[in-house]
């Protein structure tokens, strides 16, 4: 285990803060503050949750290089100029899922996020806005084995924790190429296979985060081995 005992207040202090001073001068001259109380614990909440992932599920694993995203904001094709990010995350995934996974959540299978902003903090599971043959390939395999996948969503630890799949960008209609009438059919106008939950500032400064995080986690792996095998990536026994 890692000396991981939950974020600190000084990691929220500095989002708000840079939230307020968004810009490169004030981050330059507050960089110290960030690396210290955000981006060390979030190294070492990662090393944690790789260790918890590999007694529960050893195909997902966190990487302290892969796992964590960017302070930096892509802005070339965004109207808002704004630098930085405020907020911090990090994403565990397949081992097998590809090079590219962990720096963009939507590359490879699906996995486990975290999500740490002051009042906004949450937690997720599965796989957000894969591409065309990603997506092509779950509504296949959704509409092949239609029961099993409803009892995952449906289940009732599932439905308490996290009260089922999102609905995030959910299309009107059944897309083109399925039945319309197919009792999957609400199934299959999911753009995002996600479930989530919102954690408190009290959650994410408390020492038993990785504890309480490893039993949500729990709760969503039979989602997230579903839609992972119906990209081809196999759970495993053994790291």
């Amino acid at each position: 285990m890692s000396d991981f005992k939950g974020f600190s207040r000084k990691a929220l202090t500095f989002l708000r803060q840079l939230k307020r001073n968004n810009q490169r001068d004030w981050f330059e001259e507050n960089k110290p503050s960030y690396v210290a109380d955000v981006q060390d614990v979030m190294r070492a909440f990662v090393q944690e949750m790789d260790t918890r992932f590999g007694r529960f599920a050893p195909e997902i694993v966190g990487d302290q290089k892969k796992s964590i995203f960017r302070i930096y904001r892509d802005v070339r094709f965004s109207k808002d100029k704004s630098p930085y990010k405020t907020h911090a995350a990090c994403w565990f995934f397949h081992r097998g899922a590809g090079k590219k996974v962990g720096q963009e959540a939507h590359e490879g299978g699906a996995g486990f996020y975290f999500h740490l902003e002051p009042g906004a903090s949450f937690v997720g599971a599965g796989i957000w806005m894969p591409p065309r043959p990603s997506l092509q390939k779950l509504r296949d395999a959704i509409v092949t084995d239609y029961k099993g996948f409803r009892a995952i969503v449906d289940h009732r630890n599932m439905k308490r924790t996290f009260g089922g799949l999102s609905d995030e960008g959910r299309l009107m209609r059944v897309p083109r190429g399925y039945d319309p009438n197919h009792a999957a059919g609400d199934m299959l106008r999911h753009v995002s296979y996600i479930v989530g939950r919102r954690l408190s500032d009290a959650d994410v400064l408390d020492a038993r985060l990785a504890q309480r995080l490893e039993k949500d986690f729990g709760v969503a792996l039979p989602l997230v081995r579903w839609l992972n095998r119906a990209l081809g990536y196999r759970p495993a026994d053994s790291r």
